[in-house]
This record gives C-alpha cells, structure tokens and sequence, in this order.
C-alpha cells in the first residue's frame, strides 16, 4: 500500500497589530486556506503537526476587510471584533477569524446566533471589554505635574487606551493630558488638538505641581469626611471599584 503524504496543518502568523490580524484573515480568503490558528508573534509555538506562515502586514489589505466587515456584516459586528482583539485573550486571533467566516456567511444576522461557539466568545469579550472601558471613564485620575500636565496612570485588564482617550479629548480639550497605561507601557497624549498613541515608560518618579499636593490633601480628607461608617459596604464598593484599581486612585492612597 501507498503511504499517503501527510500535509500538516497551517497557522498564521502576524505581528500583533490590528492590520496585522486582518492581513492575515485577508490571505487566508484568498489564499482558500483555513488556518488552524492565527496568531500574534508572541504567541510562536514550534510544531510538528502546524507549519508556521508569517503573514507581512499590508495595510490596503487590511483596509479591505475591515470596509468587508462594516459592509457586508455589520457595524456591530465590527466593534465586537475590534473590542476582542483589544482583550489580548489566548487564541483571540483564531476566534475572530472564525466569528467572521461564519459572518460572511450569514451577514447582519450573525449577532442572532449568541449561543453558537462562534459566536458567544467574541460577544463575551467584547462585553468584558466594554465594561472596562465604562468603568475607566469614572476610576481615571489625573494629576497636575509642574509642567501643567495632567498625568493619569492605570493597569487596565485589557488594552484600552485607545478606548478611553476620545471621551478625555472632549473632556478636557484645553488642557494637555497623558493618559499612560503602566502594564504595556503605553500611553495616549493629548496636545490640546489630538492625541496619539505612543510608548512610553517612567525612568523616574512625576515632578507634581504644589497646587497638586494640596488637593489631594483635601481629597483624602473630603473623602474621609463623607464615609458614613454605619452604612460602608466593601463587598459593593470592590464590585464597582476593584481593589487591583485602588493603587491609581487618590482617595485610596490614605
């Protein structure tokens, strides 16, 4: 008998970018592969049953899936796609790709389908993720450095800097801002007319401003002074200020 040649499995390999997830979603249309996996550089396992395919970002590719999806599913259905990948969960890649092939089979109604396994882990994510970026509008703390520069830090589960900024942007149109997320190491800066997304990490302590300092005096005090001891509930008060969050937030820092 005829041994018959065994032809491994494929995962796509891109480099961790938006454009660089949708490249690759792109290729495997039309490349009429299907992919065990697509994955972030990072993510790089060696095997001997998948054969890695690095997928080179190209943004005029990109671009078209992304009108693809708008277009031909949904505008929700791109929000939830764009909410997952900000999650950065294990396999998220592999789990989008799959949530849009069956999309572009079944076109707006695919947010009908909540308990298909294609379609229940990007609407759960995405959910995760909004939620966050909600809850951040309220936990975000600026503080006035020397340079009269609002500096604001946090450690976000998901990576939403890109999410918050715009609601800041309106907010606080006449001031310079950084919003900086201390966990990736990069931060949102805003000049008073945009702001962009840069890396960025501390090599040293923030130079805060004296008017600065005596706010947060009055802060911790204002705050101490409103608890009403009989009616505290910490259970409730972790539950819409989680205690990971507490190190950012001034009125903790007692």
């Amino acid at each position: 008998s005829t041994e018959k040649e065994v032809i491994p499995m494929k995962n796509y390999i891109y480099d961790g970018s938006f454009e660089g997830l949708l490249t690759a979603i792109y290729e495997a249309y039309y490349r009429r592969e299907v992919p065990e996996h697509i994955l972030p550089d990072s993510h790089v396992q060696q095997s001997l049953l998948c054969e890695n395919v690095r997928i080179e970002t190209a943004p005029e590719k990109a671009e078209k899936v992304y009108k693809g999806i708008r277009q031909k599913i949904s505008p929700a259905a791109l929000r939830h796609v764009f909410y997952a990948f900000l999650s950065e969960s294990e396999g998220i890649g592999t789990y989008i790709y799959r949530y849009l092939r069956f999309g572009w089979q079944v076109g707006k109604d695919i947010d009908r389908y909540l308990s298909d396994d294609r379609v229940f882990p990007i609407h759960d994510i995405s959910r995760k993720v909004g939620w966050e970026n909600h809850r951040m509008l309220g936990l975000i703390r600026f503080k006035q450095l020397r340079e009269n520069v609002y500096y604001a830090s946090f450690e976000p589960d998901y990576n939403i800097t890109g999410l918050v900024a715009p609601h800041f942007a309106r907010r606080l149109a006449d001031q310079h801002w950084v919003i900086h997320d201390l966990r990736r190491n990069i931060a949102a800066v805003y000049n008073q007319t945009q702001w962009v997304l840069t890396d960025m990490k501390l090599q040293s302590p923030l130079d805060m401003s004296d008017r600065e300092l005596n706010f947060q005096k009055l802060w911790k005090q204002y705050f101490n002074t409103i608890a009403i001891e009989s009616r505290k509930n910490p259970r409730l008060q972790k539950q819409y200020m989680p205690m990971r969050y507490w190190r950012h937030l001034v009125e903790k820092q007692l």
